[in-house]
């Protein structure tokens, strides 16, 4: 309104800003007049909303979590390190009685995953280098491989920081396998270089000589390059999971080796010219060189002695490539080997319908139990939901992460060895879960065991929290869980299962009111008279909001809690009928205990009941197809009832990598068939082609049986190593088939090819005399790789995992090609000769 020219603006406070004030509201009055105030019919008290969740420290009481949640691309580890500073800061202004804790650091597990990587790095680095100069026993021309392999490497960190590729595990690992062969086309230019110079030092200049071997090889090094390139296109096909995990890898493999390539055919054959020189030995004066010759020779000798014994070695690679099949009979499959994070989370599962209270002893309980573990640094435990969109956990459900100390300091306990003695050492991780879980036997517990990343990772995927899960789908909740139960029951029984658990999907308790419609008629009450009195009374109703600056708090209406607390007192409630009267709700309901569903899962638009499996000492693969079989056996004996309309579906870590290897199925012949137009391109020849893609099969004959002799199960992992080891193959194989034709033509230009001797003479040449610069590349693969397979630090699990088969590949592959391709290549030109 206006005033005396001035303008005002009108307000009514009415705002609650004590609850004293609502306990001087009016609420009626009485016949002479006097108001009823709300503090002489009810209590006015701060309450808390209702309870879905109970965070415990140590065993030592209840306490207040806090969740810290890294938006979308962002480095984790720098977000955590930032927390920590701000949490440090808080500290200061906190009240002395206040104390807070980090319940779950994951810095200490990248700094120590990236610490084994790096280890790994330098000490095959060192190791590529001692191949390098033992075999060329010239440190100058060694130089020359020691100065782009780090070249290489910085180029592939420039294009990783470009990309936005951080340092992890999967993304140093593809800089660790690739170490290797980075410097393979380096090691044979050098090589023929040294070769070239022993025949044409004073006959041509310096470096027309260098210019000569580098074109010389050059064109096939390239081809090679190419084709370790493409050989990985599998892993960039990669989805979901799997593919965010690898694609790392692959992106840091194919820019180290892309880099290794530019660096081959720009800087290596200028760093020849100017390193190359002095005097350098040839290559009979090598002590090595000649001990391998020494060896070698003979063996191919009595090869191509004849063509029978060179048919008798052809059969012979095949009946070892047809023996393959045992070992590959009897490895287990898995999604992703085992990644040992260094912390733990324990998982159990109650019956629903826990009570607060019973929730609140039980988590206590446990937390308590497993804090006096000498190798724990301390527990925080969780049980229900936190108060965010991104838990939807049940109060049934309970998740503690146990940090635990590192290794060193894990103390030395009394354990049972395998003949039965007591030995004091320290506790495996596998020894100190068994310890725990035993520990940890309550009635009533169904126990789980994993770690943190893992499990978010695959609840965020497909919900399971165990290796295996099984999904049960259909119309009927009630169904559901007599399936999931009979389903429980039989899978419980399968050897490897450590927990099996099904969901009570209709477990939870109700106390269901059933209004009597003819007797509220009587008393002129409506149904939903009674429901807002139950609603009420019960329940509690939000009647109006207070406002407190920015913050807003319900005021809830609720009888107090004596009044409601058994079923004689909800009987006894009053319902308020028009014609003034108050009638017994008991009177007007009947009032029964009910089984009903906690929570309700869908998928796909239809409810969903889910049996959470954890197994131990057992492949996830051959797990299923035994759990699978289980189950049928038992729907054929009747133990398990489907009635139509409902499906079984298998899910958890077997899901993905089913999805994984249907993936690869479709992608694996489509990167053979661009190998095969590689090599054709480079060889224009059909017979070459198949020749050098003989390499695949050999190294798949070491990499398949020292998989089987360590006990590894198939996985992305190793599948990675194998598509690495098919590129590594095909690189070996075209250079055992160049130096064979690079000598076959030199004989035949100069008119020395008359008969099989001096075919035989022209292999000899090629193989034998060329064995050192095949060698070297071999062994530098397995020096950057050897390293990998002796680490144990954070992450090797899974690094050792993809270096095995390429260990075990590159080497049967190596000693197949050398015997195998000298007696295919004399029965093939055997028959031009002899024309």
């Amino acid at each position: 309104m206006e005033l005396s020219e001035t303008e005002y603006i009108l307000r009514v406070g009415g705002y609650v800003t004590d609850p004293r004030e609502l306990e001087r509201a009016t609420v009626g009055a009485r016949p002479d007049g006097t108001p009823i105030l709300l503090r002489e019919v009810g209590r006015v008290s701060i309450g808390p909303e209702m309870r879905r969740g109970i965070a415990e420290w140590n065993g030592q009481g209840e306490a207040v979590g806090g969740i810290v949640v890294v938006r979308y691309g962002a480095n984790a580890y720098d977000v955590i390190h930032r927390v920590k500073a701000k949490l440090s800061s808080l500290k200061a202004g906190l009240p002395e009685d206040v104390e807070v804790h980090v319940a779950y650091d994951r810095s200490a597990l990248i700094e120590r995953s990236i610490e084994t990587l790096r280890e790994k790095l330098v000490e095959e680095s060192i190791a590529v280098s001692v191949v390098s100069v033992a075999f060329l026993f010239h440190f100058r021309s060694a130089l020359v491989a020691i100065l782009i392999l780090p070249l290489a490497v910085l180029l592939s960190f420039l294009t990783m920081y470009f990309q936005g590729i951080g340092s992890n595990i999967m993304s140093l690992g593809g800089i660790a396998i690739a170490i290797g062969a980075m410097v393979d086309a380096v090691i044979i230019m050098i090589e023929n270089t040294h070769k070239h110079l022993e025949r044409d030092r004073g006959r041509k200049p310096h470096w027309e000589i260098v210019r000569d071997a580098s074109n010389e090889v050059g064109p096939t090094l390239f081809y090679s390059l190419l084709l370790i390139t493409v050989s990985f296109l599998p892993v960039f096909a990669l989805e979901a999971q799997e593919g965010r995990l690898f694609k790392p890898l692959a992106f840091t493999k194919t820019y180290s080796m892309a880099a290794a390539a530019l660096l081959s055919i720009t800087v290596a054959p200028v760093l020849m010219g100017y390193f190359v020189r002095g005097h350098i030995r040839p290559e009979h004066e090598n002590p090595l060189n000649r001990f391998l010759i020494a060896v070698y020779h003979p063996v191919i000798e009595f090869i191509l002695r004849h063509k029978r014994l060179c048919w008798g070695v052809i059969g012979g690679a095949a009946l070892a490539v047809v023996a393959t099949y045992y070992p590959w009979s009897r490895l287990g499959s898995e999604f992703m080997p085992p990644l040992y994070e260094g912390d733990l989370l324990y998982m159990p599962s109650t019956f629903p319908g826990i009570s607060t209270t019973k929730a609140r002893e039980i988590l206590q309980q446990t937390d308590k139990i497993l804090a006096q573990f000498p190798e724990v640094h301390h527990v925080f435990g969780k049980m229900g939901r936190a108060e965010t969109a991104t838990d939807p956990a049940p109060m049934m459900m309970i998740e503690t992460t146990i940090m635990l100390k590192p290794e060193e300091e894990w103390p030395e306990v009394p354990i049972q060895d395998g003949s039965g003695r007591i030995v004091r050492r320290r506790r495996t991780p596998d020894e100190l879960v068994a310890a725990m879980d035993a520990a940890t036997k309550l009635p009533g517990l169904t126990n789980v065991w994993t770690m943190p990343i893992r499990t978010r990772i695959d609840m965020l995927s497909t919900g399971i929290r165990t290796p295996v899960g099984i999904k049960v789908a259909g119309p009927d909740l009630g169904t559901l869980q007599r399936i999931g139960e009979q389903i429980e029951r039989v899978v419980a029984k399968v050897p490897g299962t450590l927990s099996a658990y099904a969901e009570r999907v209709v477990g939870g308790n109700y106390i269901h009111f059933t209004i009597d419609r003819d007797e509220i008629a009587r008393y002129g009450l409506n149904v939903v008279d009674v429901q807002d009195v139950v609603a009420t009374a019960l329940g509690g109703m939000n009647i109006t909001t207070t406002v407190e600056g920015l913050e807003r708090y319900p005021i809830n209406l609720r009888y107090p809690r004596e009044l409601r607390d058994n079923l004689d007192a909800l009987r006894a409630i009053l319902v308020p009928t028009p014609l003034g009267q108050h009638i017994p709700l008991g009177h007007l309901v009947d009032l029964e205990v009910r089984k009903g569903p906690p929570s309700i899962k869908s998928e796909n638009a239809r409810p969903n009941m889910w049996v959470f499996v954890d197994i131990r000492g057992i492949d996830v693969g051959t797990y299923v197809e035994r759990a699978k079989k289980a189950v049928a056996d038992a729907i054929e004996r009747g133990e398990i009832e489907i009635p139509p309309g409902y499906t079984v579906s298998w899910s958890g870590q077997y899901e993905y990598m089913q999805r994984a290897q249907a993936k690869l199925r479709l992608i694996l012949p489509l990167t053979l068939l661009l190998i095969v137009l590689i090599l054709y391109l480079n060889t224009q020849s059909l017979l070459e082609t198949f020749i050098v893609l003989l390499a695949v099969p050999f190294s798949l004959v070491g990499a398949i049986w020292l998989i089987w002799a360590l006990d590894y199960n198939m996985s992305i992992a190793v599948w990675v190593g194998i598509i690495a080891l098919a590129g590594l193959d095909a690189e070996t194989g075209v250079v055992m088939l160049l130096y064979l034709n690079v000598a076959y033509r030199q004989w035949k230009e100069e008119g020395r090819l008359r008969s099989l001797d001096d075919l035989r003479e022209a292999i000899y040449h090629g193989a034998v005399q060329r064995l050192r610069p095949k060698t070297m590349t071999v062994s530098v693969i397995l020096a950057g790789l050897l390293p990998i397979l002796w680490s144990h630090g954070t992450g090797a699990d899974v690094m050792k995992r993809i270096a095995v088969p390429m260990v075990g590949g590159v080497v049967t592959s190596f000693l197949l090609e050398l015997l195998v391709y000298p007696a295919i290549f004399f029965v093939w030109r055997g028959r031009e000769v002899g024309r």
